[in-house]
């Protein structure tokens, strides 16, 4: 049986032709994600919704043409940020990408803001509107480019469409697509529903000033979302699910199992039953698991300053380094450690948001020094966050997924090293499309659940991975 998996990313819009019966992904195909709006003000990062819609209609169009029997359509996408829709699809706003940042401009640099309005952001007076008990309630989830937040600001401005349906911007994309009424699927609801109910926190929404908005259902992934119309065909759809549950389903992401993601960004997570307090967010997962995770922690985006350093006088010499990771790996690998010591945080992130190098010498300044110091320092992040989540570390093993990880295995052995746990790798480089495989072996009713799937999949075809 085949089956199509869309990736809606914030960089590529990605598409493959899955083949259930052998767990192969053929033809990926890959689309740019549409351009921002040009002309914004600072901080804005706003995209054309319709644009989206078009090039996720390519993506599925390209690959139908290689898969024309095809028995359904299966899709994940980024999850943050902010669509308004009015009753018959249309757009009322832009999408506003979880990338903008507008909600942590001060107060008084907005240009709507008083004279006498105190010099604090959105963000923060957002926050202490919603107080403690109900952030907790939604999985300690409330980030500056969240849906709640943007709509809270869009709110806050009186730029906010009444009776607009808000939504992800896969769900927006699905739905036009098979002009059908709009759902979100329970994985894209982070800091949405209460953790205890599996539905909408309609008492945070009133702290924020959003509850009037005509709130979609909730759904989850086995319920057909339309058909798409193709050739004469009625293709089923089903709904959006989140990237990062996605890729931790492609993972075969098991109870008792860590998961560490490191790529361009990355996580820690863990699969729990139960809602727990701490120094983490908590995610809806499948067939009534919850994830504890820890996202945006120093990882590929990070490395790539460094990169970007190093290849500065080549590239203005007109000789840049094309791919300089290999020659990044074994300058790694051929230097010893030494007193060089380095944080990460570049970015805002859960460890910080200010870098810093420590401990240079004439001997330890060197491509090899820097970088060991940099994935030794990374190591030291996810024994952090791991203990956060898991603080009587009572995890099996950790399961590696990313690119990143998978093509430096130093970096693997680092953390290894700092963990004392074994390990395996993700059977897939393509871990959300691979995800979708796994779900898909649900939704045709291979399975009952997405562990029976994975199970079924790792007895099958010994696909676990790598172990070590």
């Amino acid at each position: 049986m085949t089956l199509l998996g869309i990736d809606i990313g914030s960089s590529f819009i990605k598409g493959g032709v899955l083949e259930l019966d052998d767990l192969r992904i053929r033809d990926i195909v890959r689309e740019p994600f549409p351009d921002p709006i040009i002309g914004l003000p600072a901080g804005y990062f706003e995209v054309d919704p319709i644009a989206i819609v078009k090039a996720v209609e390519q993506v599925v169009t390209r690959l139908l043409t290689l898969a024309p029997g095809c028995s359904g359509i299966l899709f994940c996408g980024q999850m943050g940020g902010v669509v308004l829709a009015d009753p018959h699809g249309e757009p009322l706003t832009n999408y506003l990408s979880w990338r903008d940042q507008r909600t942590t401009l001060n107060q008084s640099d907005c240009s709507d803001a008083s004279a006498n309005s105190p010099v604090r952001t959105f963000y923060e007076a957002a926050l202490d509107r919603l107080g403690m008990h109900e952030l907790q309630s939604v999985g300690n989830e409330l980030k500056p480019g969240s849906l709640t937040t943007l709509l809270s600001w869009l709110e806050d401005q009186g730029k906010l469409p009444t009776l607009g349906t808000p939504l992800n911007i896969g769900d927006f994309v699905v739905s036009r697509m098979c002009r059908s009424t709009p759902r979100f699927e329970i994985t894209q609801a982070i800091g949405l529903i209460d953790l205890a109910t599996l539905d909408w926190r309609r008492a945070a929404f009133e702290k924020l000033g959003i509850a009037n908005l005509d709130w979609p259902s909730v759904t989850e992934f086995r319920s057909q979302s339309g058909a798409f119309c193709w050739q004469g065909r009625e293709i089923p759809c089903y709904p959006v699910i989140g990237d990062q549950q996605a890729a931790l389903a492609g993972a075969l992401l098991a109870d008792g199992e860590l998961s560490l993601n490191v790529s361009t960004g990355s996580q820690v997570s863990m699969l729990t039953r139960e809602v727990r307090v701490g120094e983490f967010q908590t995610r809806p997962f499948f067939d009534g698991w919850l994830l504890n995770t820890i996202t945006h922690l120093p990882a590929g985006r990070s490395l790539e300053v460094l990169v970007d350093l190093f290849n500065e006088l080549p590239r203005a010499a007109g000789q840049p380094i094309a791919d300089p990771w290999p020659l990044i790996a074994r300058a790694a690998e051929g230097t010893s450690d030494s007193e060089l010591s380095m944080a990460l945080t570049f970015f805002a992130g859960p460890l910080g948001e200010r870098g810093r190098v420590d401990g240079i010498s004439v001997d330890n300044l060197t491509v090899g020094g820097l970088f060991r110091a940099a994935f030794r320092n990374m190591a030291e992040n996810y024994d952090i966050c791991s203990r956060r989540i898991s603080p009587q570390r009572d995890w099996s093993r950790i399961v590696f997924s990313g690119g990143l990880v998978q093509k430096l295995p130093l970096l693997r052995e680092f953390i290894v090293e700092r963990l004392g746990s074994s390990f395996r790798l993700c059977p897939s480089t393509e871990d959300a499309l691979f995800g979708l495989m796994v779900l898909g072996h649900v939704v045709t009713g291979r399975s009952k659940t997405v562990a029976e799937a994975a199970g079924r999949i790792v007895r099958d075809s010994q696909l676990a991975g790598q172990t070590s």
